[in-house]
């Protein structure tokens, strides 16, 4: 079947898909029972088990069991108690002091203290960390007065840092394991040592990871699993025949295919949730290189953007998961005013291949005698069967306004490697997740400050200006919610005008699991969270 067949084909479907009810996890009855193995399947493998370097998707579903955050979350955003059991913040916003939970201790062992928080802030997140280098760049020390209490010293106010301490995005690693050595290559990174709920065990390449149940976990008569093991299973359809044959009992962030969710659902034993990504905000988008032709032209992004048919893509490749996407900052942050579409560029319009077309003429890339005017190569996001079906749209889109793409499909280290460390691309697919402030998830990929060869899912574009950078400098300090709004409202305008990037969509993530699956999810990070209270009914 061809990529026009794969799409006609999801046109019968989309009219049902576009109707789905998603519905909240149906709880089993009675108190958790203790025991079981919980088999997660997730794609791709991740590349690493090292949370505090790595970003992508994958990585946040394994490495989150074994590591903690000083804070979760609650579904109101709120903050509540991890590793630190109390916080308080001065009233200049600069002095942050954590108390924390009294005798944790590492899966080796040693006893969490003060020393770790200081290490984990100032010498991992603050200097590897994709998103840390800017979410804790105002944090000038962390001192340690005693081996309970933490205090952030701040350069300035950072309010939305109080949003990034989960496991997911802040793991406390311990001083004694990678306090020796070069954090980047550190031989523990695949021997992850956490406080969480579960220990690493072992990682068989191209099969599974396997994690047991912490016995010494910080929370009496937690974990009730004996073990979670994600499985890791390249073919769709086999993905979606382990869920259908029991095999495997959840899959979330599409490892099971948006095509296959409803039929799956009509099965007695599988349910579905919408619920645990409130804290991701995803946005599906195509990014450019823009330092090299022919996307160093405003024009030719533009036209490019124009030329993407938004509702087609998501409703034949997402199946109405989602919603269009209008710039940086999703609509998810209209509650709190952050969101505008007042004169901002609109790219989805009907007659958007008539305007692409006029702008690649305007900015002098004539069609030659076969009808093309460039070509390209389109590197391919390996995250998935629609993520192939969607460079292929790309290509018979982009082939409309005479551009001739080329697909290349690589793993998911040889994906980041060239995107990120080499910038070895000019155009790829993408989906990045703006989290619960646009200072945490936005600024990462548009700020000079986040240009770092090596670094995953910051500024590949490469594309920065003086005044989008000073946008952002003042948003994260501005305490005044109506001031920071008319800053970020001003942020989207420009950044969609000059279009370092195309906005898709900003995409509804879904979970399929087995009803026996209980207590998931009890928070906004969904399969990103330890899941401590999960258990499996027999």
């Amino acid at each position: 079947m061809n990529a026009l067949q794969c799409l006609h084909r999801g046109l019968a479907i989309a009219a049902t898909a576009l109707v789905m009810t998603v519905s909240l996890p149906a709880l089993a009855q009675g108190n958790p029972q203790k025991g079981g193995t919980l088999v997660i399947v997730v794609q791709p493998e991740p590349p690493t088990l090292a949370s505090y370097q790595s970003t992508a998707g994958p990585v946040g579903q394994v490495a989150t069991k074994v590591y903690e955050g000083l804070l979760e979350y609650d579904f109101q955003l709120k903050p509540a108690p991890s590793l630190a059991q109390s916080w308080t913040v001065s009233p200049d916003g600069k002095t942050v002091t954590f108390k924390l939970v009294p005798n944790v201790k590492f899966h080796d062992g040693k006893p969490f203290t003060s020393a770790d928080v200081q290490f984990s802030v100032m010498e991992v997140l603050k200097k590897v960390h994709p998103r840390g280098v800017n979410t804790f760049r105002a944090v000038t020390a962390v001192d340690t007065p005693d081996p309970m209490t933490a205090v952030f010293r701040l350069s300035e106010p950072a309010p939305y840092m109080m949003m990034a301490l989960s496991s997911y995005e802040s793991p406390m690693l311990p001083k004694h394991v990678f306090g020796s050595g070069e954090i980047a290559r550190h031989p523990n990174a695949n021997q992850p040592v956490g406080t969480g709920p579960y220990k690493f065990v072992e990682w068989q390449k191209g099969q599974f990871m396997r994690f047991d149940r912490n016995p010494d976990y910080r929370k009496p008569g937690l974990p009730h699993l004996d073990r979670i093991v994600a499985r890791f299973i390249a073919d769709s359809g086999t993905r979606s025949a382990a869920m259908e044959t029991q095999e495997v009992h959840m899959g979330g962030f599409n490892a099971i295919p948006p095509v296959d969710v409803r039929r799956l659902e009509k099965l007695p034993h599988i349910d579905v949730t919408n619920k645990g990504y409130e804290m991701q905000s995803p946005i599906v988008q195509l990014d450019f290189n823009t330092t090299k032709p022919p996307f160093d032209d405003p024009k030719v992004r533009q036209a490019v953007a124009y030329a993407m048919d938004r509702k087609f893509v998501l409703d034949n490749i997402w199946f109405g998961f989602g919603r269009p996407a209008t710039g940086p900052i999703s609509s998810n942050f209209k509650a709190n005013g952050l969101y505008t579409t007042a004169d901002v560029r609109n790219y989805n319009v009907p007659n958007g291949v008539d305007l692409a077309n006029k702008l690649l003429d305007d900015a002098g890339k004539k069609r030659g005698p076969d009808g093309v005017r460039f070509e390209i190569v389109h590197d391919v996001t390996p995250y998935g069967e629609e993520w192939r079906r969607f460079g292929e749209y790309t290509q018979q889109q982009l082939a409309k306004v005479g551009i001739k793409a080329t697909l290349r499909v690589e793993d998911v280290p040889g994906w980041l490697r060239r995107v990120y460390t080499n910038y070895d691309f000019q155009l790829t697919s993408n989906w990045i997740q703006t989290l619960a402030d646009p200072s945490i998830g936005v600024h990462r990929l548009y700020h000079s400050g986040s240009i770092k060869a090596g670094t995953v899912f910051v500024n590949n574009s490469r594309w920065t200006t003086k005044e989008t950078d000073e946008l952002m400098d003042k948003a994260n300090v501005e305490l005044d919610p109506k001031k920071r709004a008319a800053l970020y409202h001003e942020l989207q305008r420009r950044v969609v005008e000059a279009s370092p990037l195309v906005f898709l969509h900003e995409l509804d993530f879904v979970t399929v699991y087995n009803k026996r699956v209980n207590g998931f999810p009890l928070s906004p990070l969904g399969l990103y969270s330890s899941m401590d209270q999960v258990w499996m009914a027999k």
